[in-house]
């Protein structure tokens, strides 16, 4: 797992109004938890995706317990995170970031390297926010024991 640390800690987050698997705009600023963690992931329904959505949602309950909502994020349409959340059984929101407002404000898109060529994508990232202020963040993640490790960080500043 490779983190890298940034100048952009404890800065307020970007905000963001975009729809989302509870069927309204979500706007986070407006999310009331004192911790948030977003996590940015390229496709729903691909192998590393899924294990990573799928992690997240078998932790939410602890998650919860420390007042911290997760949220994730793809430019994905709508309806593909609700098939998405449906197959999977996923409890908290997906955010279809289909014109890439949240992805370009938290820098996570940009160049990709795979089979040897070279293209733009969204590069797996998570972020955890503490009243709205960027407390840490994970860039380029592994996917295997990524939430655990996320919980366990979010565990270690209560």
């Amino acid at each position: 797992m490779r983190v890298i640390m940034t100048k952009t800690l404890n800065k307020i987050a970007p905000n963001f109004k975009i729809p989302s698997t509870n069927s309204k705009l979500l706007e986070l600023k407006k999310v009331k938890s004192k911790y948030k963690v977003l996590y940015f992931y390229p496709k729903d329904n691909t192998p590393g995706c899924t294990i990573e959505t799928k992690d997240f949602n078998s932790l939410l309950s602890q998650f919860k317990k420390l007042d911290c909502e997760v949220i994730g994020i793809s430019k994905d349409n709508m309806e593909s995170h609700e098939k998405f959340r449906d197959k999977f059984k996923i409890k908290f929101d997906l955010v279809a970031d289909v014109k890439k407002e949240a992805i370009k404000a938290f820098k996570v898109w940009g160049k990709k390297k795979f089979m040897g060529r070279e293209f733009m994508g969204l590069i797996r990232s998570t972020f955890l926010l503490k009243d709205d202020k960027i407390i840490k963040e994970w860039r380029s993640v592994k996917v295997k024991d990524h939430a655990k490790e996320v919980l366990k960080f979010l565990k270690s500043v209560q």
